[in-house]
């Protein structure tokens, strides 16, 4: 019973207000449904990636700078056996992360050591001048020259 001075409403069931539909003979292709039941998709077949092959090819000039400049075995050997401790050798070639470790081990560990450290620069300087195959190439994979 409502309040004295309102009037009841007649009470309707909730329903949406009719909206006239329109029929269509066709939907347009951007609103129609996907078929399920067409033919299953072929499976496409793509080249695979070529993975770089150690030793590859050195990289390709760059119009803008010309050719990618060699550095010399000799110079980055001979750095390797005089001054190989601190790492001179790798900072030539463009390994500035392992030539950072050997100069911190050499100043760090090479106290305690008497210098021991540094044979590690002094082998790698005669691997590079013996042309082992890991210091054949410098950081960027360009060829060293004789």
């Amino acid at each position: 019973m409502p309040p004295q001075g309102y009037a009841q409403q007649p009470q309707q069931p909730y329903a949406h207000p009719q909206v006239p539909q329109q029929h269509y003979a066709a939907q347009p292709p951007a609103l129609q449904q996907p078929q399920y039941y067409a033919q299953p998709r072929q499976p496409q077949y793509y080249a695979q990636p070529q993975q770089p092959q150690y030793g590859a090819q050195p990289p390709l000039p760059n119009p803008a700078y010309g050719y990618p400049q060699q550095k010399s075995k000799i110079a980055a050997g001979l750095l390797g056996i005089f001054l190989g401790g601190l790492g001179i050798h790798r900072f030539y070639l463009g390994y500035t992360t392992i030539g950072v470790i050997q100069l911190v081990l050499t100043i760090v560990v090479g106290i305690f050591t008497f210098g021991l450290i540094g044979l590690w620069g002094l082998i790698e300087g005669i691997m590079i001048l013996a042309g082992a195959e890991y210091f054949r190439r410098d950081a960027q994979g360009v060829p060293l020259r004789d």
